[in-house]
């Protein structure tokens, strides 16, 4: 299924927590749920969902820009040679979540993403070999990754289409994937 936008099917609702909002409504309409092919885009998808932590989704969209700026376009293999001046910076831009643990957070999974990658030869290969529990893949991630809690892990699964994305009933996208 190939990302489409709500202008592709006229007078259909989306799910309501991305309703008002373009960010959101562009987001829910284009990205999420949808496979995700490349590195960068699952690094940022880990990223933000990390990030995303105890705040709404909303802020975490809104000061996107700001996070692929400060993390190299989520370039796994930058992020991970960042060092204190790279914290320090980042946790003086007030356009991103500043936040040191998960700032440090970030920097250690770009060097456990890229291990991971190197194993497998891609972080898809990684993803194509683990089971289709979510038990067993919250358990998993919570293994590879530092402040990956469940909540975290599913999250991130549905964002880059591993596991089903919960459309609400009267969604669009709800009523395509039907």
């Amino acid at each position: 299924m190939s990302p489409r936008t709500r202008k592709d099917i006229p007078n259909l609702t989306r799910c309501t927590w991305a309703e008002g909002d373009p960010v959101m409504e562009k987001y829910h309409d284009e990205e999420w749920g949808f496979p995700v092919r490349t590195t960068r885009k699952h690094f940022e998808q880990l990223t933000l969902e990390i990030f995303q932590a105890g705040l709404s989704w909303r802020t975490i969209l809104h000061k996107r820009e700001a996070f692929r700026e400060e993390f190299m376009r989520f370039s796994p293999e930058k992020v991970a040679s960042f060092n204190e001046i790279d914290i320090v910076r980042i946790l003086g831009n007030p356009g991103v979540v500043r936040n040191r643990k998960k700032i440090e957070a970030t920097i250690e999974n770009a060097k456990r993403f890229l291990a991971i990658q190197k194993k497998y030869g891609s972080f898809n290969r990684f993803l194509a070999s683990l089971p289709d529990d979510l038990p067993a893949l919250q358990k998993i991630f919570r293994e590879e990754f530092v402040f990956m809690g469940p909540k975290i892990a599913e999250a991130y699964l549905e964002s880059v289409g591993r596991i089903p994305a919960p459309h609400d009933p009267c969604c669009w996208r709800a009523m395509e994937i039907e």
